[in-house]
């Protein structure tokens, strides 16, 4: 029988990371003079892998979120595998957003995952959706460095990271 080769892909974001920019975030808005006197909260929640906005108006939470983006980049978080919500109004004309962190590939990009293995003709490769990750096999190691190629060079909205790899 011949020996095969896999290796998963899966995306997520390191909460520790995201807590590190968060803190780096609320210092450089306390010395920014623009935020001097304005109300801003950022509120991060691991359990739940949310951060809540808030901020005294629109223009006010567009340079939050910058704020929180860069810092996120520089902590090395995919800011890809962020989920924007639409910024609702809330009491005294204040504007709040809630950005979600994408942890996990779900069932629908999963399948947009394993359709473009399939589509780009790889002839000996499996790929399969395994709770919140795809694994792809193959007896190629060859095939398989070919499979993960592949994916790079699409987009599908995530941050794809490949680990796991056994031959």
């Amino acid at each position: 029988m011949a020996k095969t080769s896999t290796f998963d892909i899966t995306s997520s974001v390191d909460l520790q990371e995201v807590d590190n920019a968060v803190n780096q975030a609320h210092k450089e808005v306390a010395q920014r003079y623009d935020f001097k006197g304005a109300t801003v909260e950022i509120e991060f929640s691991k359990k739940d892998g949310t951060l809540k906005l808030l901020a005294d108006d629109e223009y006010k939470l567009t340079a939050l979120v910058d704020i929180i983006q860069s810092k996120l980049i520089k902590r090395g978080v995919p800011i890809r595998n962020l989920d924007y919500g639409e910024v609702e109004s809330a009491f005294g004309g204040k504007a709040r957003q809630t950005i979600t962190l994408v942890q996990s590939i779900s069932t629908e990009k999963g399948k947009e995952i394993v359709k473009s293995i399939k589509e780009a003709g790889f002839k000996k490769v499996n790929a399969q959706i395994q709770d919140e990750q795809v694994r792809v096999t193959s007896a190629s190691i060859d095939d398989l460095q070919a499979v993960i190629a592949h994916l790079k060079k699409e987009d599908f909205g995530l941050e794809l990271a490949f680990g796991n790899f056994r031959s």
